[in-house]
């Protein structure tokens, strides 16, 4: 039973949170209260979170001796031992099978996308994480494909700029992580993640305000374009952004004054504003769209 447990934290369950990218077309396209089509999001939402797992099983398999360096890492179940690394591959390799085989009794557009999102993470972890840029770029990328998986799985095209407004949130997401690597984890930065060694803050801090620009220019953009105001017969959209600048504003106050974000996740779940924001803004969000409001 601990084997099983040790494997379910190795799935990184706080991770799963990534995967509400997914909804966003759910949101967008109206189809949320459609039961079905909720239901099938849903249940895609589980595929990548399995996928996923799978990845995180892997990575851990190969950079367990590396992890017993890092502050954090250690403590996970394969670098602190108590999760054998045959037994990570074996729950990789089962849970890798249940997830294929989930997405394709959903959707065969579903497994392929899953698949090359899968396929994406395992060449990120042998060695596109250590290619400077590229790192992030791969991580903004699955992102991307969540976007897709979940437009599919609904029978709906994504748009071009949610999917762009991914893609550079993401990547934003991803510079930060990377500087918070580096003033975290000092002259140690190298030895926990190879690619850092061809970063630096003053590097990053440009990448950071870059990548914050053209975020929040795109989804302003993407709120008054005449698409997105035919498509939904309003101009309201654009009172969201606040509620963009707001979060985007209050995760570089995390990053650069509380100095965390070495896990984006854990920072953004631990952050009662950020909560509220994201929270206020999919209810605004989904009230203009539906024209509650």
């Amino acid at each position: 039973m601990n084997q099983i447990y040790y494997v379910f934290i190795s799935l990184r369950p706080k991770q799963w949170v990534k995967n509400f990218f997914i909804f966003l077309p759910l949101l967008f396209s109206k189809k949320i209260l459609n039961a079905d089509d909720s239901a099938a999001a849903v249940m895609t939402f589980f595929v990548f979170s399995l996928f996923s797992g799978a990845v995180y099983l892997f990575n851990d398999i190969l950079d367990y001796q590396k992890d017993r360096l890092h502050p954090f890492k250690r403590l996970r179940p394969i670098a602190s031992g108590k999760l054998t690394v045959t037994g990570a591959w074996l729950a990789s390799l089962l849970i890798l099978i249940s997830a294929v085989t989930l997405s394709s009794m959903i959707s065969v557009n579903l497994t392929n996308v899953a698949l090359i999102y899968f396929s994406l993470n395992i060449a990120y972890s042998l060695h596109l994480k250590k290619v400077v840029i590229l790192d992030v770029l791969c991580i903004a990328a699955g992102f991307v494909l969540r976007v897709v998986a979940g437009s599919v799985v609904i029978s709906v095209k994504a748009s071009h700029w949610l999917l762009m407004c991914a893609f550079l949130i993401s990547i934003f997401i991803g510079f930060c992580k990377r500087r918070a690597e580096i003033t975290s984890l000092n002259e140690n930065a190298n030895n926990h993640r190879e690619v850092l060694e061809h970063y630096n803050t003053a590097f990053l801090d440009q990448m950071i305000v870059i990548s914050t620009s053209t975020t929040v220019m795109s989804y302003a953009l993407y709120t008054m374009s005449a698409e997105t105001v035919s498509k939904f017969d309003t101009e309201n959209l654009i009172y969201t952004v606040p509620f963009v600048l707001y979060g985007i504003f209050r995760y570089l106050y995390i990053v650069y004054k509380k100095k965390l974000g070495m896990s984006p996740t854990e920072a953004l779940l631990k952050d009662f504003p950020i909560i509220i924001c994201v929270a206020a803004w999919f209810v605004l969000s989904g009230a203009i769209i539906f024209k509650v409001i």
